[in-house]
């Protein structure tokens, strides 16, 4: 499995490449009928599978033709960002003084 955190742009794209084609493998297709299903052509899937280099067109085709649209539904999801300031505005409001006794103020010498 690739730490997608500290690959490379061409190591991501490769490891895709290689995961749809594992994909088209675990259901039985050929390179040839996946191309069919995705409405591209044999060529295109071959490169995907090989380098991963091709249109993200071309992968999101695949990605349907594989029975693989939830995964993507994921990806597209929009997910809820929190600023910089509004983190610090929460761990402001969170805060809480604690008390210490008062001291007594020094005694006077006359």
């Amino acid at each position: 499995m690739i730490d997608v955190a500290f690959a490379t742009v061409p190591e991501l794209v490769e490891a895709l490449g290689q995961r749809l084609r594992a994909q088209r493998i675990a259901q039985s297709m050929t390179q040839a009928e996946l191309a069919m299903r995705a409405g591209v052509s044999s060529g295109a899937i071959k490169t995907l599978e090989s380098t991963g280099m091709t249109s993200l067109d071309t992968i999101v085709r695949v990605i349907r033709a594989l029975g693989l649209v939830d995964e993507l539904a994921d990806l597209l999801t929009l997910k809820p960002t929190t600023s910089i300031a509004a983190m610090e505005k929460e761990q402001v409001s969170q805060r809480q003084r604690v008390r210490h006794p008062l001291k007594s103020p020094p005694q006077r010498r006359s």
